[in-house]
């Protein structure tokens, strides 16, 4: 077991070896729509790529959650995978609209030898994700 300190060198750890193993500018928050992100998850046995959907408004939420579901078939022949959420509770308690692939592999943000694996499902899913992004954008947005 660590402490809270030791865990949280390692998680650190694990982001900087990230990008200074992969180093390159993700789409992440650069959506040009508030609320609309990709991020990248890794928790204690979890790592996940996700496109969240977390507008101030609600009812944009629900638009643009009904856009990207109207694309679901289109997303799942480049990631079979992928999740859609409509109701994907934070760590806060708020709901948001949440898709994502979990990485299926073994994984522990605290165990060094599981990194590797999950760090190329980032890249690869992420770079999938951003591209079906750009190629859906103007759908997408058009709420």
């Amino acid at each position: 077991m660590f402490s809270k300190e030791e865990a949280a060198l390692l998680r650190k750890e694990f982001w900087t070896s990230f990008g200074k193993s992969f180093p390159r500018k993700w789409l992440l928050y650069n959506t040009k729509v508030k609320g609309l992100s990709f991020k990248f998850v890794a928790e204690r046995k979890i790592a996940l790529v996700c496109f969240d959907i977390e507008t101030p408004d609600e009812i944009a939420n629900l638009l643009y959650y009904d856009q990207l579901l109207s694309l679901k078939t289109l997303l799942e022949n480049e990631l079979s995978e992928v999740i859609f959420d409509s109701s994907f509770e934070l760590d806060n308690g708020k709901q948001i609209h949440r898709i994502y692939v979990p990485f299926e592999g073994k994984f522990s943000v605290y165990n060094k030898n599981t990194w590797r694996d999950c760090y190329e499902f980032f890249v690869e899913t992420m770079t999938t994700f951003e591209l079906f992004y750009y190629e859906y954008e103007d759908i997408i947005k058009n709420i």
